[in-house]
This record gives structure tokens, C-alpha cells and sequence, in this order.
């Protein structure tokens, strides 16, 4: 199970995963092991609750394929274990930033304090650029 929050969890026969050789410098090893992990989460066949399918899928992330499968790779450490570590908080910080809804944010109007401060500086600013101008003898 990958825990997502404390009310939202994930079945990792959802979640394929699959080992390959990594890219990059590393010497001997990285041309002899597969160490590199490559995550397919499949958004549309998941048991995930609709609203946060959709909220997912409607997410610019490059790692969202336009059929609606995440795909990570990890490669950054030597382990096999430590890149599918890496790569399965990938996926689960993808999905908690998806299942947090913003609040509705609620139209408030300035304050006349507030407005007046602002006119004064408005005032102030045109003063000081006035007086940046030609003098006349």
C-alpha cells in the first residue's frame, strides 16, 4: 500500500513497475546493472476517488501522457531499492498536491483606510515627479 495522506491510500498492484539499465556516467556499473526504475500509474484505471482523477488529469505536468498514465523515472541512486523509493514519493507527492483543493477564495473589499493610504501615496509620487521638471526663471 503507498500511503498517500491519512485518509487516502494506493494499491501497489496499480502502480508497474520495472527496472532498466540507467543513463548517464557511473562507470562499469551503470553499463552492467538495471538499477533505473521506470513507474507507470495508469490515473483512468486507479481506485482513486473521481474528483481527484480528474483534478490529476487536468494538471499540466509533463509527466501526465495525454492518455492519462504518470510516468517517472528514478535514476539518481546506485540501489535499485533506493530508485524505487524515489520514485514511488514522486508519485505519491504528485498525487497529494492534486488532493489538496484550494480554498475558494472570497472577494473582500479595501478598506477605507486602506484607500485613502493609497491615494496619499499616489499624491506624494505626483508631487515628487512634478517637481522633477523644468524650472522656470
Amino acid at each position: 500500500m503507498l500511503q498517500i495522506n491519512d485518509r487516502l491510500s494506493l494499491p501497489l498492484e496499480q502502480i508497474e513497475l520495472s527496472a532498466m539499465r540507467a543513463q548517464g556516467s557511473g562507470g562499469q556499473n551503470v553499463n552492467k546493472t538495471s538499477t533505473a526504475i521506470h513507474l507507470r500509474f495508469d490515473i483512468r484505471a486507479s481506485s482513486l476517488p473521481e474528483e481527484l482523477k480528474q483534478r490529476l488529469l487536468e494538471r499540466s505536468d509533463q509527466r501526465i501522457t495525454r492518455e492519462g498514465v504518470v510516468v517517472i523515472k528514478a535514476q539518481q541512486h546506485r540501489s535499485q531499492e533506493q530508485n524505487r523509493e524515489a520514485a514511488l514519493e514522486r508519485l505519491r507527492a504528485l498525487i497529494a498536491a492534486a488532493a489538496l483543493v484550494p480554498r475558494k477564495r472570497r472577494a473582500t473589499k479595501p478598506t477605507r483606510g486602506s484607500q485613502e493610504r493609497r491615494l496619499e501615496s499616489k499624491t506624494l509620487r505626483s508631487k515628487t515627479k512634478t517637481l522633477r521638471g523644468r524650472v522656470d526663471e
